[in-house]
């Protein structure tokens, strides 16, 4: 044999050079593109990793796309014709595209949140497209969209059009008689080949600051490794969990029981640090300091999580939110009775407005299961006039005459009204016409999101002025406060769903009642305690069960502990205890414990200096508490 026809013979035993053109034709700018997204995600880590850091935090990525290339090349190699060949080439195209689609789509949306991508977040995404499209519209660009396409055509079109020219070139390959062909026998050995590697890709990467172990995995294998991966939960009595449920509660009238109207406001997005009671440095909502000065003032409130309808479920309905991502089982059953619920049956008329529209998380159906009367949302609203403020809704001075008329009609009753704002949400469109905009930072992503926020001082202004020219405002309690904060990667993550830190728990909250003096609260409170406090503003008694959250117009402990759930499930958990915080991660990232009075904005994690057996406790009871919270919504 030749030495020209022993090379031919080599590579033949695999594919002959059609072949080969064929397969590497897109396993190579597959690689290449995968690659690719992974640079630009370790480049957007804090520091430099350096060179064993860089290899470290790509491992993954090279090694998984060495276990996929050599899986399809031995594939390729065995099934030579016919059938298999033709079945063999339509699953090498579908499955890499799709793996493809899937990297894309885990790379954008670490670059928007910080947060690696699950399956749970894509099954979300795929089941409530009438939800969630809005969202998805506005990360996909114009630049993205040409990419993909050419990427897609290629993908499809690219290695029949190179392997013909291939052949047209180089002729057809001849190998002599007797050449030995690959056989099923050498596709197993290729095979578990490529499952060694593809099982070594799974292995933790480098330890880099900034790097969770979800953000150094392959993007498509963190997705489906998501998709079987638990975290067992601690075993909790199920019949006793739901036996202690506030489902049979109501409102007992006692001799200082006064009937006054009580109004709601959700400052959406909006943390402490961006408002000027609780920084003023920053002249964002000087209406809302001159509040803070009249009312129950809580120096340090949190939010239950940082999502907003779980969030509002803490707040009226004085329960802990599910934990699990996706708030589904709130359209279907809350586990508890809610303040509309409570006050309807004495005698008040109850309304829920939003800017927004009204298809996100099935908010109908979870407005009604809180027991409000009347649903007002962006498609009830006239538009004209109004500025969009995101891919949500429009600007929250929309709901100002909306909210007039309710009042004409309905105001001669006691009422429980919910105002829940748009604005400050992602995008941070920052409506300009009506109060123009100012410059409070240099960033203009941050300088949009502190405008949006100055904009609902004005729309808090325009609907205090409202109650006080209707006459209202003397006889109503009024609750203000944030659903959730919002992060700009001030801990590498972005938004608020998978923000467990202050800048995505701590929230301005107020209680502002003519009534009473005002006051100021040193104790942390939480959402889980504006039931009770209402509930004691109006001078009524909780029967038939018990609330977990406690009256903020009581002395409350200094040392009370809090707890929180990112809304992304098995992602981070965390309790603060006075002042010192402690944050668990499921193992993704290393857990976390803070001094937030000597360090409020979380910078250095001591939990080195900490006991083990206090962290150990802490976590703990973190997993129990987050056993009961689902099991309380039906989870096992």
């Amino acid at each position: 044999m030749t030495a020209e026809n022993r090379g031919r013979a080599f590579s033949g035993d695999l594919l002959d050079r059609r072949d080969w053109v064929y397969v590497l034709a897109l396993l190579v700018p597959f690689t290449v593109y995968t690659l690719v997204l992974k640079a630009a995600r370790v480049g957007s880590l804090p520091g430099d990793p350096g060179l064993l850091g860089t290899f470290g935090l790509m491992r993954s990525d090279i090694l998984f796309d060495l276990g996929y290339a050599l899986f399809w090349i031995g594939l390729f190699a065995v099934a030579r014709r016919g059938l298999p060949r033709l079945l063999v080439v339509w699953l090498f195209h579908a499955t890499t595209i799709t793996v493809a689609l899937i990297e894309t789509g885990a790379a954008r949306f670490y670059e928007i949140t910080g947060s690696s991508l699950d399956a749970t977040t894509i099954l979300f995404f795929l089941s409530s497209p009438k939800e969630v499209g809005t969202v998805v519209a506005s990360a996909v660009t114009p630049s993205l969209v040409a990419t993909l396409a050419i990427a897609l055509l290629y993908a499809i079109f690219g290695p029949w059009l190179l392997s013909r020219f291939a052949a047209r070139r180089w002729g057809r390959q001849t190998v002599e008689p007797g050449t030995p062909r690959a056989s099923w026998l050498g596709f197993a050995g290729a095979a578990l080949v490529a499952y060694a590697l593809v099982s070594l890709s799974l292995l933790p990467g480098g330890k880099v600051p900034g790097a969770s172990e979800t953000s150094t995995r392959d993007g498509f294998l963190n997705v489906a490794l998501s998709a079987v991966e638990s975290s067992p939960l601690p075993y909790v009595d199920a019949e006793k969990v739901r036996e202690s449920l506030p489902t049979q509660t109501r409102l007992e009238p006692a001799e200082r029981t006064r009937k006054r109207n009580v109004v709601l406001i959700f400052l959406e997005s909006t943390r402490a640090s961006s408002v000027t009671p609780y920084n003023e440095d920053i002249q964002t909502t000087p209406f809302l300091d001159e509040l803070a000065g009249q009312s129950l003032f809580a120096e340090r409130a949190y939010a239950a999580m940082p999502h907003t309808t779980n969030a509002q479920t803490a707040t009226i309905c004085g329960i802990d939110p599910p934990t699990r991502e996706g708030t589904a089982s709130l359209g279907d059953r809350i586990p508890a009775r809610c303040l509309p619920d409570l006050l309807n049956e004495q005698g008040y008329r109850t309304a829920y407005f939003q800017s927004a529209t009204e298809n996100f998380e099935r908010r109908p159906e979870v407005v009604k299961n809180m027991g409000y009367e009347e649903f007002y949302s962006l498609e009830d609203l006239d538009k004209k006039g109004f500025q969009r403020a995101n891919y949500f809704g429009y600007e929250d001075d929309i709901l100002l005459e909306p909210s007039r008329k309710w009042l004409q009609q309905n105001g001669d009753e006691p009422f429980f009204v919910t105002y829940n704002t748009i604005t400050p949400h992602h995008q941070y469109l920052a409506p300009d016409k009506r109060y123009g905009r100012k410059q409070f930072a240099k960033d203009d992503t941050v300088n949009r999101y502190q405008n949006t926020v100055r904009y609902l001082d004005f729309f808090v202004k325009n609907l205090i002025r409202q109650y006080k020219e209707m006459g209202l405002y003397e006889n109503t309690v009024f609750v203000i406060l944030g659903d959730h904060g919002e992060a700009f990667g001030e801990h590498g993550r972005y938004q608020h769903d998978n923000v467990i830190w202050e800048e995505g728990l701590r929230i301005p909250m107020m209680v502002l009642d003519p009534s009473r003096p005002a006051g100021r609260i040193k104790a942390p409170v939480g959402e889980l305690d504006v039931l009770p406090t209402v509930a004691d503003a109006l001078g009524y008694r909780v029967e038939g069960g018990e609330y977990p959250g406690r009256s903020m117009l009581d002395p409350l402990p200094e040392d009370r502990t809090l707890k929180f759930s990112c809304w992304y499930e098995n992602k981070c958990l965390a309790s603060v205890k006075g002042d010192k915080k402690y944050i668990y991660h499921f193992g993704d990232r290393p857990e976390e414990f803070y001094d937030l009075s000597k360090d409020p904005l979380e910078k250095n994690n001591i939990i080195d200096e900490v006991a083990p057996e206090e962290i150990k406790a802490r976590r703990e009871e973190l997993l129990e508490w987050r056993a009961r919270a689902d099991t309380a919504y039906g989870s096992p």
